[in-house]
């Protein structure tokens, strides 16, 4: 913009001279630019001139009345009308702890607990029927045991349960595939306590089962149910996946499959209805 204090008429259209204060005008774009005789910059600032004797610059000055105003400033409004602003304090959550919430301090230690006594379990069980240790039966009297107890392909299933018995129990402790390797166990558990619900069936004992012994049994089904749905916790292989973080719907279908396979498997190779 240019501006001509000395002409009041610069201030005004010439078609609403009357409606409009004379301290407001349009102004040509081109104006800005420099003209033949530039002497400052774009010609925006007048320079006031500058008095020797006295060694300042003097100051034209404008009066209060019957004066032309300078060029007018609209000072914007908002937030804008301060002089001096800064950004305003905002509240913030890390992304990461907004999406997982962290755990209590002990839960993850709980886990590992439950996790070496499953496995441990699994593993001392697997080795007394391959190898008879701790007064177990081996893999003769093992096979014998399933084929006493209704079981088709006892020689197969033997190999297939030792092996899957160990294997799991070595997964479960490492934390390593939990939800597979504890779904293994699952089916395992589900249908030794099938084995054993049809042998209470048969000796007339059903109604004393959970009370006569065998109630270890349906507590190991339960703790690896727990097991497969809270996931193995931070202390393990598996600590940076998914169902160690935040286990949800994959929980719930290797649950299934683990409770669904054991009652599978005694269906198929067995198929006493250890409640009637």
């Amino acid at each position: 913009m240019t501006s001509h204090p000395n002409d009041p008429r610069a201030w005004q259209r010439p078609d609403d001279a009357a409606g409009r204060p004379t301290s407001a005008s349009l102004v040509d774009p081109e104006d800005d630019l420099p003209s033949a005789n530039y002497a400052g910059d774009f010609e925006t600032t007048s320079i006031p001139p500058y008095d020797a004797s006295r060694g300042e610059p003097v100051s034209p000055g404008f009066g209060l009345l019957n004066e032309p105003e300078p060029l007018p400033y609209v000072q914007p409004g908002g937030r804008h009308a301060m002089p001096t602003f800064g950004a305003e304090p905002t509240e913030f959550e890390p992304a990461a702890a907004a999406a997982t919430p962290d755990r209590r301090g002990t839960l993850d230690l709980g886990l590992l607990v439950l996790r070496l006594a499953l496995g441990a379990m699994f593993i001392a069980h697997g080795l007394q029927h391959a190898f008879g240790l701790w007064g177990g039966t081996g893999l003769d009297g093992w096979t014998d045991e399933l084929r006493d107890m209704g079981f088709r392909y006892a020689e197969i299933l033997t190999y297939v349960t030792v092996g899957g018995q160990i294997a799991a129990g070595a997964l479960v402790i490492l934390g390593l595939f939990t939800p597979v390797a504890a779904a293994g166990a699952l089916a395992y558990a589900v249908t030794g306590l099938l084995a054993e619900m049809m042998a209470a069936h048969e000796e007339a004992r059903l109604s004393d089962f959970l009370t006569d012994g065998h109630e270890l049994k349906a507590f190991v089904v339960c703790a690896l149910a727990v097991l497969v749905l809270t996931g193995p916790g931070r202390y393990g292989f598996d600590a940076g996946r998914g169902w160690a973080r935040r286990p949800f719907v994959g929980s719930f279908l290797a649950l299934l499959l683990g409770v669904g396979a054991g009652i599978a498997v005694w269906a198929l190779l067995n198929g006493g209805n250890p409640f009637g």
